[in-house]
């Protein structure tokens, strides 16, 4: 015999004597007979093993969705376009400040350098009145 045969004889010996075994049902911890009941927001995510069954028995690959799966998922894609429409406007809200805020620097610094180039640099050829701010 090749050693290829020997592997795959002996895999299906192994294979044979656990599946004939009784011994290892599971890998439930001896004592463990009762389920744990999940607490607090687990109970709306977990749900018995019966019920599951039925969820997806009645909701096959091609099946139509129900009214409120619909009501639900659009609730969800309402409630994230909410939230999307408050950050752009709250993005919108900052970047008007802030390009005020530059422009009034600006305006500022500006009339301060011609406030100084009047007091500084004024020649006397034109009277003070004529300057207007």
């Amino acid at each position: 015999m090749s050693w290829r045969q020997v592997i795959f004889v002996s895999l299906c010996a192994t294979v044979l004597i656990l599946s004939l075994s009784s011994g290892t049902d599971s890998a439930r911890v001896p004592g463990a007979a009762k389920a744990m009941v999940p607490k607090g927001s687990a109970r709306g995510v977990f749900m018995p093993e019966a019920d599951a069954s039925t969820f997806f028995k009645s909701r096959g690959r091609r099946s139509t969705r129900h009214q409120a799966e619909l009501h639900a998922e659009q609730r969800v894609k309402k409630a994230a376009s909410a939230r999307r429409i408050e950050l752009i406007e709250e993005q919108r809200h900052k970047y008007e400040n802030y390009v005020e805020e530059v422009h009034d620097e600006q305006n500022e610094r500006s009339r301060e350098t011609t406030e100084q180039y009047r007091e500084y640099q004024y020649d006397g050829q034109y009277p003070r009145y004529d300057w207007h701010d």
